[in-house]
């Protein structure tokens, strides 16, 4: 199997399914440290990345803003001192598709 950061997102609709409780549990055990949440009644996935700094910080949330205009998929960044906590959720559906597991993998690896 291709790794989940490897992966292509595809164009995300609003009748797009949100990913099953099983297909949901084999991704979230490919970026296992993120948490599943509700927000607002819509199910995200979270994480937060300390730093050093804040310069650090804003630094990493700039190569994820860069990612998630290449791929015209946005999270919800909160850049603070020493840390920065990303969600990731398809809006269109309101809850979780697979690109969200992907950007996720993704962010992981700009980490």
């Amino acid at each position: 199997m291709t790794k989940l950061s490897q992966q292509a997102c595809e164009a995300c609709r609003a009748d797009a399914p949100k990913v099953t409780g099983e297909e949901k549990q084999e991704l979230l055990s490919a970026i296992p440290d993120w948490e599943d949440v509700m927000v607002d009644g819509e199910e995200q996935l979270r994480r937060v990345f300390t730093f050093k700094n804040f310069v650090e910080a804003q630094a990493f949330t700039n190569k994820v803003a860069d990612l998630a205009e290449a791929e015209n998929h946005h999270p919800a960044i909160l850049l603070e001192w020493g840390k920065a906590t990303v969600r990731w959720w398809t809006h269109k559906i309101g809850g979780l598709h697979k690109n969200d597991f992907i950007m996720a993998a993704r962010t992981d690896e700009l980490y």
